[in-house]
């Protein structure tokens, strides 16, 4: 490896997005190398409300990528590439002369309310789950364009190309159109099985084949930062790269396993546990279970179930703010610890908990509805919330067990959930095994490794999962009161009816 590699990463999530540098150095003459991450910038991702339609400000996230590359050069760094990974599914439409048809919306707008069942009986969910392999979920880019094609939107009309946000963003800066694959299999328009567009499909909707790119692989030059663009910036061009753009799968391209057969989790607005396999599981009982196949890294498929995460948690603190009630994640913390174990659980995949006006209130009616102890004060919410978490990591984690044939001997957890200790050590307690947490910025580390080994830098992911090991130290939890989680687990099942 080459010790004076420096890359910039961009890691844009639901509800924040991050600018981190990193380099390979080799803080003593003889010792191996290690990974530093920096980060040099962070900016808020706030939805826009429109009349009857929630959106993304594109606009302002193409103008904090900028400022992120700006800043990286006026902190005396010298990246020599940068890459953009962000959540999965949303797009934007491109005209014939390259512009931007509308502001593209957000993966929660009710658009797509009701299109799972509306699809399942004009196409057949079987025939969806074998031809994508992927999970169900309201929100997936077939669903979007489904519902613009039934309102019959003028923009399918007149576009000529569909770019997926991280793509969109590397065209606005580089003046390249391209599709990354790991961002093509979560539309549900990509035939996993085929690893190709599922082009008879789109015909069958209405679909014009032609506005999707052949997809490259992770990994990828795109090109470079355009001359207008540098010369906004008063920067030197970089290459970009089209990382693992999907932000889960660059997350599970930095997961410190050690050995191939591991669990992941990645924590945080959303979770999104699963495993690694070298195809994609298209067996019956994977859609019995509603899980998804999604590209990977380095020639593989996750097998993994998006599960709603720390978004019902964020939702709550927005409201109780609303209230008057201010409460940092320590506090919140330290109320949960001291509020009674097991008083009420919930489902968190119940559909309700996706966009509610008041989550609160949502979790409250929950507990009414399933005749248990309806949570009184904020921190009965907050335990209700992480324990009925970690409960949901189990089953998914057994069923994960169950699909794949394998055992794992515990759960990895990455990402910005993590930083929530009382979470991780819940997650243990209920798994009933050891969890490994770390590294927090895994999507981003994920991100940069993509880089280095289209640099020349890392050789191969065995390398690069080394480099992360040596550089982010792990925390472990191991169960403590087995006995007690695995009764609340038979009252969780008992509650959720699965």
């Amino acid at each position: 490896m080459n010790n004076t590699a420096t890359v910039l990463a961009f890691d844009i999530g639901a509800s924040s997005g991050r600018a981190l540098i990193g380099q390979i150095v080799q803080e003593n003459s003889g010792e191996p190398d290690l990974l530093t991450i920096t980060e040099i910038h962070r900016f808020p991702n706030i939805p826009v409300q429109i009349g009857n339609h929630l959106h993304w400000d594109t606009v302002m996230l193409l103008q904090e990528v900028k400022n992120g590359i700006r800043k990286a050069f006026q902190a005396g760094y010298t990246p020599e590439s940068y890459g953009i990974d962000t959540w999965g599914v949303d797009f934007g439409l491109l005209d014939s002369q390259g512009e931007l048809l509308g502001i593209p919306y957000h993966y929660r707008d009710p658009q797509t309310e009701g299109l799972i069942e509306e699809l399942n009986e004009k196409l057949g969910r079987e025939r969806l789950f074998q031809e994508s392999g992927l999970q169900f979920m309201p929100f997936n880019t077939i669903y979007q364009l489904y519902a613009m094609l039934k309102a019959g939107s003028p923009k399918l009309d007149i576009a000529e190309t569909l770019l997926l946000t991280p793509d969109l963003l590397h065209y606005f800066l580089t003046g390249e159109k391209v599709c990354e694959f790991t961002m093509a299999t979560t539309t549900q328009l990509f035939d996993a099985g085929k690893s190709t567009w599922n082009k008879p499909l789109m015909k069958e909707l209405g679909l014009s084949a032609s506005l999707f790119l052949e997809p490259i692989e992770p990994g990828t030059v795109i090109g470079t930062l355009s001359e207008e663009v540098c010369r906004e910036l008063k920067v030197p061009s970089i290459k970009a790269i089209a990382v693992a753009s999907h932000d889960t799968e660059s997350a599970a391209a930095a997961v410190p396993a050690h050995n191939t057969d591991f669990a992941y989790l990645v924590c945080g607005t959303w979770s999104l546990l699963g495993t690694e396999l070298t195809e994609a599981l298209l067996r019956p009982e994977v859609l019995e279970h509603n899980f998804s196949n999604e590209g990977g890294a380095f020639g593989t498929f996750q097998l993994l179930k998006n599960i709603m995460g720390l978004w019902i948690l964020q939702e709550c603190k927005r409201r109780w703010e609303l209230n008057g009630v201010s409460l940092s994640f320590p506090e919140m913390v330290k109320l949960a610890e001291a509020a009674e174990p097991f008083r009420s659980l919930i489902d968190p995949d119940d559909l309700r908990f996706m966009n509610p006006a008041d989550m609160v209130e949502t979790i409250a009616e929950y507990c009414r509805e399933s005749g248990q102890l309806v949570p009184e004060t904020e921190g009965q919410f907050i335990r209700c919330i992480l324990e009925s978490l970690a409960l949901r990591y189990r089953e998914v984690l057994e069923k994960t067990e169950v699909l794949t044939g394998r055992s794992y001997a515990g759960l990895h957890m990455v990402g910005g959930g993590i930083q929530n200790e009382l979470l991780c050590r819940f997650t243990a307690e209920a798994i009933g095994r050891p969890v490994w947490a770390g590294p927090i910025e895994a999507s981003a580390i994920g991100n940069m490794l993509l880089q280095f080994v289209a640099g020349g830098h890392v050789q191969h992911k065995e390398e690069g999962i080394e480099l992360v090991k040596r550089s982010f130290p792990l925390a472990v939890y191991h169960p403590e009161t087995p006995e007690l989680w695995s009764a609340a687990f038979q009252k969780y099942v008992q509650i959720t009816g699965r």
